[in-house]
């Protein structure tokens, strides 16, 4: 499902607000003891560990929609450690849908409904590398200035009633614009373009 930005948060009683987590979209794909993990492009990602463990999953099949990240000592998710080896071996899978379980197709079932399965798939599964993406109801712009506050990434808000439809996509997503990681993002994509000067070869003879 696509998010579509909107700039301002809003308060709807229709409406469950999540926690945008900075990584790499991802669908995960269950079955009999596999795990393959593809973007929406849509391309393969590895990420071995994290496949292994999802792999793990108490189920003969399952599609997860969620976000693979890196999380920090607080819990918080570090984009640029997604960039490393050690960081990608220690990635996590926050599921926040669940589209497909056990040979039943639950695209046309409310989020909500399609969410307390996923969150009860979670908690069964004692899998370390599987987390379960909270909401809450209605408040959208009181969860928006805390996310700010903590310095994160924005919040998603979602149709509770909503179906997993990839032509008529009802997901937004507000974007904190004093995010730190964004600023570094963008800082180290600068450099990185910055032509390098040549070295002077006599300078640089070794003496």
């Amino acid at each position: 499902m696509r998010l579509r930005l909107v700039k301002e948060p809003f308060d709807h009683p229709d409406y469950i607000f999540e926690l945008k987590h900075d990584g790499f979209r991802a669908i995960a794909y269950i079955d009999s003891g596999e795990c393959r993990l593809a973007s929406r492009n849509p391309r393969s990602l590895q990420f071995k560990f994290l496949r292994a463990s999802l792999g793990t999953l108490p189920v003969s099949g399952a599609i997860l929609d969620g976000e693979i990240v890196v999380l920090d000592t607080k819990g918080v998710s570090q984009f640029n450690a997604l960039m490393t080896t050690k960081g990608r071996d220690a990635a996590v899978f926050y599921a926040f849908d669940l589209i497909w379980l056990n040979g039943a197709d639950l695209r046309s079932s409310p989020l909500v409904e399609r969410k307390a399965q996923l969150c009860k798939l979670v908690s069964g599964s004692r899998c370390p590398r599987l987390l379960y993406a909270q909401h809450i109801d209605g408040a959208g712009k009181q969860f928006f200035h805390e996310i700010c506050r903590r310095d994160l990434e924005g919040v998603v808000g979602k149709r509770k009633n909503g179906l997993y439809r990839e032509d008529r996509p009802d997901w937004v997503k507000i974007k904190n614009s004093s995010y730190s990681q964004a600023e570094e993002r963008q800082e180290l994509s600068r450099t990185s373009l910055t032509p390098q000067r040549k070295p002077d070869r006599q300078k640089s003879t070794r003496r």
